[in-house]
């Protein structure tokens, strides 16, 4: 999850999204990752009041959701701006999320969300993560990262145990970033199957 306010709207936010999804999860067990989103988003518009012509909060977040059945080997995934990248077999594959957030959608009508199901095999490593790390900015040119160079670190770095992944991104990170500032929360995870 990544909020879109900063400060105490984005601490707000976050509190909210923890306690709807809690409540969504375990009270009303809902467990299809599109459905979980959409009544998320339904319980985000209403609690902060957000309409098109109301001068409420306009922040939401955005979101990464899996739900995996491992009697099946079947991953659900749906996504609020947040999409999942699987490696499998020495290759990366997008599963692009919808391109509306959790709370207000400026513009177009929101869209259901999508449930993407994906059959994991022995050897997959999805990774869900954040803007942050693709939009820090940094290197020689003091340029952002961006998400093409960070497929081709994680296709790099797949073979590679977890923990080790985890401090090559941390260095990589820093090293690009350099003297500049951390312009964004940064937050990758990978799951190895």
């Amino acid at each position: 999850v990544d909020c879109t306010g900063h400060g105490v709207p984005g601490a707000f936010i976050s509190i909210l999204g923890s306690i709807f999804l809690n409540v969504l999860v375990d009270v009303y067990a809902l467990i299809k990752p599109s459905l979980i989103l959409k009544e998320l988003n339904n319980q985000i518009t209403k609690a902060l009041k957000q309409s098109l012509t109301s001068s409420a909060v306009k922040d939401g977040m955005d979101i990464a959701l899996c739900a995996y059945n491992s009697k099946t080997k079947v991953l659900g995934y749906a996504g609020a701006f947040n999409s999942l990248w699987l490696i499998r077999d020495g290759k990366l594959e997008e599963i692009k999320a919808d391109r509306q957030p959790i709370g207000l959608f400026l513009g177009e009508t929101a869209q259901e969300f999508k449930n993407n199901e994906l059959k994991i095999e022995d050897g997959d490593i999805i990774y869900l993560f954040t803007d942050g790390y693709a939009d820090q900015f940094g290197g020689p040119n003091s340029k952002k990262f961006k998400a093409k160079q960070l497929k081709e670190k994680l296709l790099s770095i797949s073979n590679k145990p977890m923990e080790e992944q985890k401090e090559i991104l941390e260095k990589t990170f820093e090293a690009w970033r350099g003297e500049l500032e951390q312009v964004d929360d940064v937050l990758i995870m990978g799951v190895k199957f």
